[in-house]
């Protein structure tokens, strides 16, 4: 039979034994027939007239400093949707980390926003298949994520004043995962600024087998000129100085090409080019930051590409890599000094080996 984990299109009309189970403000254990059970206070809160089962407790308050766990699941089963919407902080200042397994080290270490692709704190348009994010501030997560003995995943407020609100619904299934079945994994680095005649490393140390996934990456350009020439290059199984995967340049990765520059022209017949914006189902440019020519000056950008047709497998290890190049005088590569954050979408077996230490407040939020 069906086993129910990864549903599409071609096997939604499949019959499953697995058990459709939901987590949330209102029901934080995901118990079937344990929804909605708050009793509002007497005298305060919008339910107070209306009474249990009306809306008393839907989001939770996590004090500064301090960390909350909106899933603890006895597997074996899979994540199927994460939806959550934080509010009264910044979105660096929220760390998201999922644990598989019983495993002490975290297999997804990420501030909140980059996650969903939202690394520069504004919200923007993301209409792709794994990651959607909404009006104003709904991130929504659709990436299959199996496990086989628990899912715990936190959330913690690194501001030192503000509590975070938070709205969450974790969509999930108990049920017999394949012996084949990888753990979902996602990592945040950021280089500020990327060192002279260096590059930004998105991702190294994985070891075990596995498939690459995706890329987003929060990507502030500080110079002038076209930004983009830079190869992303994955490093396969003991591959040395040299990758197996090598790409063409920076716009070309995430499925666009030249400059994504567009040209305009005004009622009066004046041309002008600008980069535009789109989201697509595997890739994407869906936010550009252009400054206002006064205390926002810098240009931003925010990209993603999904490997859902096009995985990146290995066999023992993986390291990835991203130049940051663009033009100087004479048709001449500049080595930049960008300030350029991503994030890691893989999948692999467990054990997951140590990330490198998060970075503190002060050097994760955007300046």
């Amino acid at each position: 039979m069906f086993d129910g984990l990864s549903v599409n299109l071609s096997n939604l009309h499949r019959l499953s034994s697995a058990q459709t189970r939901s987590l949330s403000a209102e029901n934080t254990t995901g118990e079937k027939g344990k929804g909605g059970m708050a009793v509002p206070a007497p005298d305060k809160g919008p339910a107070r007239d209306l009474g249990q089962g009306w809306k008393v407790a839907p989001s939770v308050g996590i004090a500064p400093r301090q960390t909350y766990t909106f899933a603890d699941i006895t597997g074996p089963g899979a994540i199927q949707q994460i939806w959550v919407t934080p509010a009264g902080t910044a979105w660096r200042n929220v760390i998201l980390r999922i644990y598989w397994d019983d495993q002490e080290q975290p297999s997804v270490e990420c501030p909140i926003g980059d996650f969903f692709c939202a690394g520069w704190g504004k919200y923007a348009q993301v209409s792709s298949l794994p990651v959607c994010v909404n009006p104003g501030s709904a991130f929504n997560c659709y990436w299959t994520m199996p496990f086989r003995k628990r899912c715990r995943m936190t959330v913690t407020n690194l501001a030192d004043a503000e509590t975070l609100t938070l709205y969450y619904q974790v969509n999930y299934v108990l049920a017999a995962v394949p012996d084949d079945a990888a753990y979902f994994h996602a990592q945040f680095r950021r280089s500020n600024p990327v060192p002279y005649k260096q590059v930004h490393t998105v991702l190294d140390g994985v070891q075990g087998q596995g498939q690459y996934v995706g890329t987003y990456m929060a990507w502030q350009v500080n110079n002038n000129n076209w930004w983009g020439e830079g190869e992303i290059k994955f490093f396969l199984d003991g591959d040395g100085e040299f990758p197996t995967i090598c790409g063409t340049g920076t716009e070309d990765y995430f499925g666009g090409s030249y400059d994504f520059d567009v040209k305009l022209k005004n009622a009066a017949g004046v041309e002008s080019v600008q980069y535009q914006e789109f989201t697509t189902p595997y890739s994407g440019l869906p936010q550009v930051i252009r400054g206002d020519g006064h205390y926002q000056c810098c240009q931003r950008f925010g990209l993603y590409r999904w490997h859902i047709t096009d995985p990146i497998r290995f066999t023992k290890d993986l390291r990835v890599t991203m130049q940051d190049l663009g033009w100087r005088s004479d048709r001449r590569f500049l080595a930049q000094q960008s300030d350029i954050s991503s994030v890691a979408f893989w999948y692999q077996t467990l054990p997951t080996a140590a990330f490198p230490q998060l970075p503190d407040r002060d050097y994760l939020e955007i300046i």
